[in-house]
């Protein structure tokens, strides 16, 4: 792993050795024709919207069509390999997202190698998660569920999106932190995930903001922290669940990629109006409106984001031994 994250990362900085004038010239005038966005999820999510927002946006900084193409199935895989497989000439970019990360570890083969095949771009926004519980479990603290739960062994079931999705990597790492034993229950979604929680069918899930806040609101799931390194606005009292386990954190990024051997030159103008773009007062509004925060930086800033993803998740992936349905 230590080599693949060194190679990524020089991927990321930017081939400085590689002779600069062709491709500099080529990128001044990128892109001269429409440009593919592949996304690995389905229309409608925010993954999807994240997308088409950028895209749309590049479509007015560049004058040339960001076309989003939705690929779904295999976890994202598919859209990954047909990325990884495409000419490396920023006309095919992907959407990535940390289900990336933790694919690398979570499916025993695939015909690409994610940090080896991929050339990070831009990062663009991250989803806070938060823990919640149905309203019968008795408690009102990480805390106070940590004891109930360890208290009741395989009786306090972990709902998630399903298996390898941030939810559930959340989930089996707070699982891994606390020592805990939480049944899994994997669901198709966020959606179906927490409507068996606000039902009782299940106990605890580590759900995004989005699909969270109005049932939350309503007194219909209770909120115990956030995932986060410090509280949200949105979320105001709510404790972080660093407080009670030192070092958790698990968030759900989204940023563009490339093939690997995409020329910097185009990797650096497509980071450079990615950060003008996230930067905006009305990207960042609608953004947050989905409950995202901004990530914004250099290529290399995203690369090591994604290298210590994909570490930070192995490692949890290999301790819960878990593999891809």
């Amino acid at each position: 792993m230590k080599l693949a994250r060194r190679t990524f990362l020089k991927l990321a900085a930017g081939a400085a050795a590689v002779p600069a004038v062709p491709h500099l010239a080529w990128a001044q005038g990128y892109p001269t024709r429409p440009v593919r966005i592949i996304v690995g999820f389905a229309a409608g999510g925010v993954t999807d919207t994240v997308a088409r927002l950028t895209g749309q946006s590049l479509v007015d900084r560049l004058g040339q069509q960001f076309l989003v193409d939705n690929r779904t199935g295999a976890g994202t895989n598919i859209a990954t390999e047909a990325v990884a497989k495409a000419t490396p000439d920023g006309y095919t970019l992907l959407l990535a997202t940390s289900a990336n990360a933790i694919n690398t570890t979570l499916y025993e083969r695939l015909p690409f190698n994610f940090i080896r095949d991929i050339a990070p771009v831009a990062s663009i926004a991250e989803s806070p998660l938060t823990m919640v519980i149905h309203p019968s479990v008795p408690v009102n603290s990480v805390p106070e569920f940590i004891a109930y739960a360890k208290a009741n062994p395989g009786k306090v079931n972990l709902a998630s999106a399903g298996t390898g999705s941030p939810p559930h990597m959340a989930g089996e790492l707070f699982k891994m932190m606390a020592g805990l034993d939480l049944p899994h229950v994997p669901y198709r979604g966020s959606a179906p995930a927490t409507s068996d929680l606000i039902a009782g069918q299940v106990q605890v899930l580590f759900g995004d903001v989005t699909s969270s806040i109005e049932y939350i609101r309503a007194g219909q799931i209770r909120p115990l922290a956030v995932t986060t390194p410090k509280s949200l606005d949105i979320l105001p009292g709510i404790p972080t669940v660093a407080s009670f386990l030192p070092g958790f954190e698990a968030t759900s990024w989204q940023g563009l990629c490339a093939p690997k051997n995409t020329p910097a030159a185009i990797i650096d103008k497509l980071n450079a109006e990615v950060n003008a773009i996230v930067a905006d007062p009305k990207m960042k509004q609608q953004l947050e409106e989905l409950g995202l925060r901004v990530l914004s930086g250099s290529p290399a800033d995203y690369g090591r984001l994604i290298t210590e993803d994909t570490e930070k998740w192995g490692k949890v992936v290999k301790f819960a031994g878990l593999k891809a349905d």
